[in-house]
């Protein structure tokens, strides 16, 4: 076992004596451990503080984030991180809340935040009002999006000959990365742009090729195990034998 984040697993590598690896599975969810325990301060289901961190020893909480952010920077994250259509409301409400005598709390914080949206769309959700911008929270605390960035820019380098990364994602801002990437590793990226006129480049040599056509989700038994599954996509692609990455 290596205790470390992923977006450095050519450190990582490097540390064991490996140049390559015949393979990796890298699961991009976050632990049903993690969100279950109040006490990390992912989920609004109990009263916990308002951390976030996957490492609780490292890095600023989500309320520190909170106060230090304006109120732009601050919908900024709620609207790219959360898709959430209400994040300016949110964010200053959330402001209000981080400035106000309310207990500093995951319970007072998801109220904060339905109390921002209008009560016609909190009774159209089918989520708590309060997920999508809990979400954009954890992810910015830890840089979720710039680690698996780093993770995808590392597989050409760390895949021998053969070898094969497999990615389980969990929401579409992971996926639709990952499925970028994996284009582009197959060739099937945008290509350069080409002035009227002029010739085509030659194409460069193709290293990768994709392990399914489509992508890869949960049957209806696997769902009714673990209903968490639902939201699972995986997609993995294979480094040609004789390729040059």
């Amino acid at each position: 076992m290596v205790p470390g984040n992923f977006r450095a697993l050519r450190a990582h590598l490097d540390a064991l004596g490996l140049d390559h690896v015949d393979g990796f599975l890298a699961d991009i969810g976050v632990s049903s451990w993690q969100l279950d325990a109040p006490e990390r301060g992912f989920s609004f289901s109990g009263a916990g503080p308002v951390d976030m961190r996957m490492n609780p020893e490292a890095g600023e909480t989500a309320l520190e984030l909170i106060e230090r952010l304006t109120v732009p920077e601050l919908a900024q994250i709620i609207r790219r991180d959360g898709e959430e259509d209400y994040a300016g409301p949110i964010a200053r409400a959330i402001k209000a809340w981080a400035a106000g005598d309310a207990p500093k709390h995951t319970g007072t914080l998801a109220a904060a935040v339905a109390a921002a949206l209008p009560r016609k769309e909190v009774t159209r959700r089918r989520i708590h009002p309060a997920t999508l911008t809990f979400q954009a929270l954890r992810i910015a605390v830890n840089d979720e999006l710039g680690a698996l960035d780093d993770l995808l820019d590392a597989v050409p380098g760390v895949l021998a000959p053969g070898g094969r990364a497999l990615l389980i994602t969990f929401h579409s801002l992971e996926d639709r990365r990952v499925k970028q990437a994996f284009a582009a590793l197959c060739g099937k990226g945008a290509g350069p742009t080409v002035r009227r006129g002029l010739p085509l480049p030659e194409a460069p040599p193709v290293a990768f090729e994709a392990l399914s056509r489509k992508v890869v989700v949960a049957d209806e038994a696997e769902i009714a195990r673990n209903p968490r599954a639902r939201s699972a996509r995986l997609r993995g692609v294979r480094h040609l034998p004789g390729a040059r990455a």
